[in-house]
């Protein structure tokens, strides 16, 4: 427990130092990847969304592709294609999706089609290409931006594929001396000198521990009855989102030092966790009662 705190808590120094001021946002992104989930980053252009990711895939030594979704982005562009140039010997060349750490920027621009050409691949680590079932890479993170609606081009993400991603994170301005430093280029400098932290293997061993933190019953029994908050509030919630509350608390538990969660790990992602699968969860949140 001593080493992985260790390793975890050096690849959020080496997040922090390029993502400005943003603690709570690196910290649910590292927790997502602990818990073998996924990310919605919901921001306008240019406030770091792409850093985060590469410095994700920097210092885990980690395959990165970025697709930029548009209007006229199809399944093809994403997933790859059979190549027939060589009678004999056709071979599949893969698509972007195939990378260790796919940035799937601007989601909201991509066409309905397009779109569900992911949800397979978030949800199972496979996708079906001609026919046939393809294993994604082990350990894969998705992240996904989504640009505000009043922006030309952008359309309302469908509520099965938001489920489908782990948490949500705005990330918002840098205040006035974090932006002094990005208009200086520390940000990038620092960047591109990130060293790798973590190995493949250790992350993997990292991401089984998570799933050794102790859950008691009182936890679940707090999981299931915020869960039912909402719903009899009028909100929607699927069991998907209790179990990302389970997984992302173990993930921040594991990344503070505890073998054991806490209702304060819960409090931790609840906003991440449901703000994109329900209105009003901030309101739902801030009525629940966690003594009871």
């Amino acid at each position: 427990m001593v080493e992985a705190h260790s390793q975890i808590q050096k690849c959020l120094q080496s997040m922090n130092s390029v993502v400005l001021g943003k603690q709570t946002a690196t910290e649910l992104a590292l927790a997502a990847l602990l818990a073998r989930g996924t990310i919605l980053i919901e921001d306008r252009p240019g406030l770091g969304k792409t850093t985060l990711a590469k410095a994700l895939s920097r210092i885990l030594g980690l395959s990165f592709q970025r697709i930029q979704c548009t209007n006229d982005l199809l399944p093809i562009d994403i997933l790859g294609r059979m190549d027939f140039t060589t009678k004999d010997h056709p071979h599949f060349i893969e698509g972007p999706i195939f990378a260790a750490i796919v940035l799937l920027d601007e989601l909201n621009r991509a066409p309905p089609r397009t779109q569900s050409a992911f949800l397979q691949a978030m949800e199972e680590g496979e996708v079906s290409i001609e026919g046939k079932t393809r294993a994604l890479p082990m350990p894969q993170l998705f992240i996904a931006t989504q640009n505000p609606l009043d922006q030309v081009g952008t359309s309302l993400l469908p509520e099965s594929e938001l489920d489908r991603f782990t948490i949500r994170l705005a990330l918002g301005y840098p205040d006035s001396e974090n932006e002094k430093r990005i208009l200086r280029g520390i940000p990038q400098e620092h960047l591109n000198r990130l060293p790798e932290i973590l190995s493949k293997e250790v992350l993997i061993r990292l991401q089984k521990q998570v799933e050794e933190v102790h859950v008691s019953e009182s936890f679940l029994d707090l999981v299931i009855r915020f869960l039912n908050h909402v719903r009899t509030g009028g909100g929607f919630l699927s069991p998907r989102a209790g179990r990302d509350l389970v997984r992302v608390s173990r993930a921040i538990a594991l990344i503070r030092e505890r073998n054991f969660v806490t209702p304060d790990d819960l409090k931790s992602c609840m906003s991440a966790v449901i703000g994109h699968r329900s209105q009003d969860a901030d309101e739902f949140i801030k009525r629940f009662a966690f003594q009871a």
